[in-house]
């Protein structure tokens, strides 16, 4: 009888599938997002004055919501310490814990770092991409393309260097740019294409070398954005991923066929 009740919840809980498991995943989503605003709502002083109480009663619905939520999980999985201590157990363990702290150390407004742990109650925003199914396919696009994006990026960072080492020697001290940090530091905006202002070139060869600067960012802007969409295109093409979570390990990507979990080797739920 348990473990029928137990499959029964599981199916709520970490299913998405299921009418029942899409219904819980709305009220999930909603609740994520109401409580994000919540903690926004109440940084802002006028609304807070007016309507502190009405927030806070909102808050702790939703805390008491997600406590429930944390506590099902924990009691649902087969191994709880593989949830507990997994990236999602402890973000949801986060986005309640701010909410209790605050209850014993209320009025001591000496305690900063308490009101900043309070503020961690805007990362419940996290709790979202555990119920966003494009997040995977954007996380393996992320990762299959990362020995790429690392090989741009070190590109990128000999690039800055040199110019902001050859924009230094142009320059100088007269021109603004007292130091090569500063000089890194300018070409990083220029190259980025955000252009500050607060530091520009005076001469005719540094701005020749800023407009040459302006132009490469221009292409450099474009390269991580082609990695990326080419590994998209690549997953198209492959075939689609079985989004079954493992009772066990908690391991989502499973292929279309699976019936057992490739990492624990666990029966899939059918």
């Amino acid at each position: 009888m348990e473990n029928t009740f137990k499959k029964r919840l599981y199916e709520i809980v970490f299913e998405a599938d299921t009418p029942t498991g899409k219904a819980f995943d709305i009220v999930l989503l909603a609740s994520i997002i109401l409580s994000v605003v919540v903690v926004m709502l109440e940084s802002v002083k006028a609304i807070n004055d007016k309507y502190g109480s009405v927030l806070l009663v909102l808050e702790w619905a939703i805390t008491f919501f997600f406590t429930l939520e944390y506590l099902l999980r924990i009691y649902i999985v087969k191994k709880p310490t593989t949830y507990i201590f997994s990236f999602f157990g402890i973000i949801d363990l986060l986005s309640v814990l701010p909410s209790y702290i605050g209850l014993f150390f209320a009025g001591m407004s000496g305690l900063i770092v308490i009101r900043a742990l309070r503020l961690l109650r805007i990362f419940r925003i996290f709790k979202l991409s555990r119920y966003v199914s494009e997040s995977k396919v954007i996380i393996s696009a992320l990762k299959a393309s990362r020995t790429k994006i690392s090989v741009f990026l070190y590109a990128v960072i000999m690039i800055v260097i040199i110019i902001g080492t050859i924009m230094y020697l142009v320059e100088g001290e007269e021109g603004g740019f007292t130091s090569i940090p500063e000089g890194i530091y300018w070409a990083i905006v220029t190259l980025t294409t955000v252009g500050y202002g607060d530091i520009a070139p005076v001469t005719p060869i540094g701005q020749l070398i800023a407009s040459f600067v302006m132009i490469l960012g221009y292409a450099i802007i474009a390269v991580p954005t082609g990695i990326v969409t080419s590994e998209f295109a690549m997953m198209a093409k492959s075939k689609k991923i079985r989004n079954e979570v493992c009772p066990n390990c908690l391991h989502e990507d499973h292929d279309p066929e699976s019936v057992y979990c490739k990492i624990c080797g666990t029966k899939l739920n059918e």
